[in-house]
């Protein structure tokens, strides 16, 4: 992928997994706050969470969220029925990934992870 934008950092780390334990709007946010505390990002807002609660397909019902940072964001998206999570950090700030992957796999009790930087 061409760097349309040198001038600007831009971190983009996405982490996906099989989280257990159940799920709900608590455990979301507190995955938003933790994860940005524990890099030491600066969020600004509190968590914006959705979930459809049984509109659209049964397959695509869990929770869709985002937390503001001071250097961009953090959003995570969950499928209940799956059991399965996708996060997307997205910072002009640089933050350690693998401690951003450890803290993750951690929170959410993952047996594996897969990530990726770009």
């Amino acid at each position: 992928m061409k760097d349309l934008a040198p001038d600007i950092t831009r971190v983009r780390l996405l982490v996906e997994g099989y989280y257990s334990g159940p799920m709900n709007e608590a455990r979301v946010n507190d995955y938003l706050l933790g994860v940005a505390e524990a890099l030491g990002l600066r969020v600004y807002g509190q968590p914006t969470i959705h979930s459809p609660a049984g509109t659209g397909s049964a397959h695509n019902q869990g929770f869709d969220a985002f937390v503001p940072l001071i250097d961009s964001g953090i959003s995570l998206y969950v499928w209940s029925q799956q059991g399965f999570y996708s996060a997307l950090l997205y910072t002009c700030k640089s933050f350690d990934t693998e401690a951003a992957c450890r803290f993750t796999k951690e929170f959410f009790g993952s047996a594996e992870i897969e990530s990726r930087v770009f």
